[in-house]
């Protein structure tokens, strides 16, 4: 685990290969056709070099939920499992850990950094507007739920952009999953220094649009479903960090300096919000890469017992 730009697939990578391993991505936005270059998606060498599982799974349009990840990442393990292969989780995406390590709790736990965004959003066009949009993605909830009661409008979609799951399934499915059964080394990979993080963002970035990012914006712009949809943004695709900064880019929302610096710290703003949920996990060991390389080896080679 560790937050974005923290040198998790290298790493996975590297293991994979030593160990004759599996790679399953626990990253909400690879699972999404199209999104590759501005999702950090692995090349298709990597992807060659190493059997990946739970990339390009859904199309751009489609929901995709952490009880769904749980559920087809469980069958990816069984089955590496079942051809003598090391189940190598690597990604950044923490509710879709705890879907698979602990099992669902029955609802999301709230989040300060969602809510404020729906807040902000409200402010900008009304809680009738955010009424609207939640009966677009909830119509069940939206029928019980007043357009004059904000309280319960936020909650309920909260809980839809935090999980892809709209919160009448989860009050109508109820029951956590089991937690997954088999003994697991819990590692996170992030550099000591947050400068040094925040360096590697701004440089990732920055080849990333060299790469043809908004190129790639321009083909998934051209989409039928996503261009016939009446509010793409909303979409838990593209509300990927960076695709929503580059789609209002190209609808002139932003120039391309300001589209270039919105993105940046909005990925900074991620690998903040990634740290603070790994600092929750008692039960995780903490390495920097780049400057413990013989340690973190040595952790894994006493859980393998090799």
């Amino acid at each position: 685990m560790g937050p974005t730009a923290s040198g998790k697939t290298a790493l996975a990578l590297a293991w994979a290969e030593r160990y004759g391993g599996e790679i399953v991505s626990v990253d909400s936005a690879l699972v999404y056709r199209g999104l590759d270059i501005g999702a950090a998606k692995p090349s298709a060498e990597e992807l060659a070099r190493v059997p990946h599982h739970l990339i390009d799974v859904r199309e751009p349009w489609q929901p995709y939920s952490a009880a769904e990840f749980a559920a087809d990442a469980r069958a990816a393990i069984d089955g590496i499992v079942a051809r003598g292969k090391l189940p190598i989780l690597a990604g950044g995406t923490g509710l879709y850990f705890q879907a698979l390590l602990q099992g669902l709790s029955p609802m999301p736990e709230a989040d300060a950094e969602t809510r404020a965004g729906i807040e902000t959003e409200a402010a900008e066009q009304g809680w009738p507007a955010m009424h609207a949009q939640l009966a677009r993605i909830d119509p069940q909830a939206a029928a019980r739920i007043h357009a004059t009661d904000p309280q319960r409008i936020q909650r309920a979609l909260e809980v839809y952009r935090l999980s892809g799951k709209p919160i009448s399934e989860w009050q109508r499915d109820g029951r956590a999953a089991d937690p997954l059964p088999l003994r697991v080394l819990q590692l996170a990979v992030a550099p000591a220094d947050r400068a040094v993080l925040h360096q590697r963002i701004e440089a990732r970035f920055d080849a990333m649009l060299q790469a043809g990012f908004l190129d790639e914006m321009h083909r998934l712009r051209a989409i039928p479903e996503l261009r016939a949809h009446p509010r793409p943004l909303d979409l838990p695709a593209l509300r990927a960090v960076g695709y929503r900064q580059a789609w209002e880019h190209l609808d002139g929302v932003a120039t391309a300096e300001a589209f270039r610096d919105q993105a940046i710290f909005a990925t900074r703003q991620l690998a903040k919000r990634q740290l603070t949920w790994l600092r929750g996990r008692p039960a995780l060991r903490w390495f920097d890469p780049g400057r413990e390389p013989e340690r973190l080896q040595a952790a894994l080679t006493m859980f393998m017992g090799r």
